[in-house]
C-alpha cells in the first residue's frame, strides 16, 4: 500500500445545489480485491449574508423607513453575480408583505437557461422615540385618511 498525493480538480458549476455529489471514478480506497473505489466531494452552500436558497429560489429581508413604506421607493440590490436588482414599490408596502422577482433566483442545475425567482420579506423601521405634537397627529390623520382602529385575534 503506497500513499501518493494526486491533485483532482472539481468543477462547481451553475445551480448545483447543497449536497450534491461529484465523483471521481476509482480515485479511491481500494476495496478488499484490490480495485480503487470512488471518491465522492460533496457540495456544501454557505450561509450567505443577505441570501437564503431553498431550490432554486432566493429569499432575503429587507427593512425599509417609515417614509418609504408610506410614499415608495427604488433601490438596488447586489446580486450574488454582482448584477444589480431594482426593487422598485409605488404604493404603501407594509411589515411582512412579500414581493417576487422572476428570474432572480438561481439558475436551474439542469436548465441553466431557468432561473428561480428572489423573494423578499419587507420590515418597517418606526421611528422610535419620537413624540407628536396634537398638530401633528391631527395632519397624519388627515394625510391617511383613517380613523382610528383596533382589532383583537388569534393570528396563530
Amino acid at each position: 500500500y503506497v500513499v501518493e498525493d494526486k491533485v483532482l480538480e472539481v468543477e462547481v458549476e451553475l445551480g448545483m445545489r447543497d449536497g450534491h455529489e461529484y465523483p471521481f471514478i476509482g480515485e479511491g480506497e481500494p476495496h478488499i480485491d484490490g480495485e480503487p473505489g470512488d471518491l465522492k466531494f460533496r457540495i456544501r452552500e454557505m450561509r450567505h449574508k443577505k441570501f437564503r436558497r431553498i431550490g432554486d429560489d432566493l429569499y432575503a429581508n429587507m427593512t425599509i423607513s417609515l417614509l418609504d413604506a408610506l410614499n415608495g421607493f427604488t433601490m438596488d440590490i447586489d446580486h450574488l453575480d454582482n448584477h444589480k436588482v431594482e426593487v422598485k414599490r409605488e404604493s404603501v408596502t407594509w411589515p411582512g408583505m412579500k414581493m417576487r422577482l422572476k428570474n432572480e433566483g438561481m439558475p436551474n442545475y439542469e436548465n441553466n437557461n431557468l432561473k428561480g425567482s428572489l423573494y423578499i420579506t419587507f420590515d418597517v423601521d418606526f421611528p422610535k422615540d419620537r413624540k407628536f405634537t396634537k398638530e401633528d397627529k391631527d395632519e397624519i390623520q388627515k394625510v391617511l385618511q383613517q380613523a382610528s382602529s383596533q382589532r383583537v385575534y388569534n393570528g396563530l
